[in-house]
């Protein structure tokens, strides 16, 4: 019989357990007795074990100190106390230095069995369940793909291929990921023929049917929820996708609860110059061009692109009605900023309005594919929102909203457009005017493979400006980028399995905005 696994037992009466480690030893568990925790230090030098059963009461070295002590030596290793005492002191005690199970006194074998079994099987049972349960809803996500969703339709769907996403992530089912990818990656090429059918009428009618798009996001849920006396953040970090949101949720609920989880979508291009002017702005791009002539600058033109927000913001405000609100612009685009934004986040209670603009998971796209230490922490989708996890809970902006967690405030959580991981080439041609952007350009005379873009020869009808009088739009479908034919190869091997963003992806498009509220509230 294979072992089950490495266990030791460390118990000062261990005489007493001799049928207990019998009856593991026949279910194949190798077990290693010892009578004190001095001698149980000195074999975990030299021995690998999964699982230490540990006597709480012990003369000399007590369970608790020699618990410390395995921590110190070993901190993933589990330990499963065994006590007489039940009381809440010592568990208080005990769980404080990690434990990983607890059981009283007298011990009954299948206890003992079924704790192990909790502990060391506990991620190929979750793995099990996870697949069983994808294979049962597999069809239902088939079928729904296949009944030509709406707008609506189509955000229940990505939410759904998200929490199999974040559910597989959990799981060692390399095979079930693969079935998953397929699937996304056949979404993607029905939501690409979504988009394509359905964008211009939502821009000519400026948002008003059909989904609701950037330029409509902050009159439709922010504005609504802004009062005088009642301190709003709204933060807006700069490439948060969907599923970025729900990994980073459990860490947010630690302090805040959720009011109101919602998406919309990214207007085209999914690019932030775009995106988030027209969320601060109110208006699609050709509008913020006419109405603000000076402050637009196209892709092909110097300058920052996105200066004048606060600009933006102050006559939407107006426009809304809502500028007898006292607020405050914020824009964090490196740590100084974040370190001042977090000292400062009591000041800002005195504000109706703090806009926080964050701009890491941006730059951590793009550092990604600049960078081969990036690439290797961050190659694949789930590495990818790790490494978003990782940033968030250690972030400044974390801190800062922990800060005020137990004042009566709200939070706004959103975002101006997700990324796409890109694995197929496309070839492209324009001339010396051409955009360098691989997920979308504009350009003149601009050659292109068909039925790997979505195009609109004519930008206004996709509510943007034209850079040029014969410029033409294109924006790439699913995971496909842009590359022109010279260096071609070069250009393909530096750029595939990056995460971009332009072009119409579910990643890239539909985008969380959420509320939040404080959950201890004091005045």
């Amino acid at each position: 019989m294979s072992t089950q696994g490495e266990i030791l037992w460390i118990d000062d009466e261990i005489d007493s357990l001799k049928s207990q480690i019998l009856f593991l030893k026949n279910k194949g568990y190798e077990v290693t007795p010892l009578t004190n925790g001095h001698d149980a230090l000195e074999l975990l030098k030299e021995k690998i074990v999964d699982v230490v059963l540990l006597d709480e009461s012990m003369p000399g070295l007590t369970g608790l100190e020699t618990l410390s002590k395995i921590k110190e030596m070993l901190p993933q290793l589990p330990v499963v106390m065994i006590t007489k005492n039940e009381a809440e002191n010592i568990m208080e005690d005990a769980i404080g230095a990690q434990i990983t199970d607890y059981l009283i006194k007298p011990v009954n074998p299948n206890q003992v069995l079924l704790s192990l079994k909790k502990i060391m099987d506990s991620k190929r049972l979750v793995s099990e369940k996870t697949t069983i349960a994808y294979q049962q809803d597999f069809r239902n996500l088939f079928m729904a793909l296949s009944a030509n969703p709406n707008h609506e339709e189509w955000k229940e769907l990505y939410k759904k291929l998200v929490y199999w996403e974040l559910e597989m992530g959990k799981s060692d089912s390399e095979e079930m990921i693969e079935v998953l990818q397929t699937q996304k990656s056949e979404a993607n090429n029905d939501f690409f023929k979504y988009i394509s059918k359905n964008y211009a009428n939502w821009i000519k009618d400026n948002g008003n049917n059909g989904p609701l798009l950037s330029h409509k996001v902050f009159e439709k849920k922010i504005a609504p929820n802004l009062k005088k006396g009642k301190p709003t953040f709204l933060v807006v970090i700069d490439n948060l996708r969907f599923d970025h949101w729900k990994a980073i949720q459990h860490i947010i609920a630690e302090s805040f609860r959720v009011v109101d989880e919602d998406m919309f979508y990214s207007i085209l291009p999914t690019a932030t110059q775009y995106c988030r002017n027209a969320i601060f702005a109110g208006m699609l791009p050709i509008d913020i061009e006419a109405h603000f002539p000076l402050e637009w600058k196209n892709d092909d033109e110097e300058g920052g692109k996105n200066l004048y927000e606060e600009t933006f913001l102050k006559n939407q405000l107006k426009h809304l009605k809502l500028d007898n609100l006292k607020w405050q612009y914020i824009k964090i685009t490196n740590n100084d900023d974040a370190k001042t934004m977090e000292d400062n986040i009591h000041n800002y209670l005195s504000n109706d309005l703090t806009v926080i603009v964050y701009n890491f998971v941006d730059m951590l796209s793009h550092a990604r594919t600049e960078m081969e230490v990036l690439k290797e922490l961050a190659g694949d989708e789930i590495s990818y929102r790790s490494l978003v996890v990782s940033w968030f809970e250690h972030s400044p902006l974390h801190r800062a909203l922990r800060k005020i967690a137990d004042k009566n405030i709200q939070v706004l959580l959103t975002t101006d457009h997700g990324s796409t991981q890109v694995k197929t080439p496309s070839k492209c041609v324009g001339d010396r005017a051409t955009t360098a952007n691989l997920r979308y350009k504009h350009g003149r005379n601009l050659q292109y493979e068909e039925r790997d873009v979505f195009a609109f020869r004519d930008p206004k009808f996709a509510g943007l400006p034209r850079p040029n009088v014969s410029s033409t739009f294109i924006f790439a479908k699913g995971d496909v980028f842009l590359c022109y034919p010279n260096n071609y190869n070069h250009f393909v091997n530096y750029y595939k399995n990056t995460f971009q963003h332009g072009g119409i992806s579910l990643e890239e498009m539909i985008v969380p905005v959420v509320r939040l509220e404080s959950k201890n509230q004091n005045p």
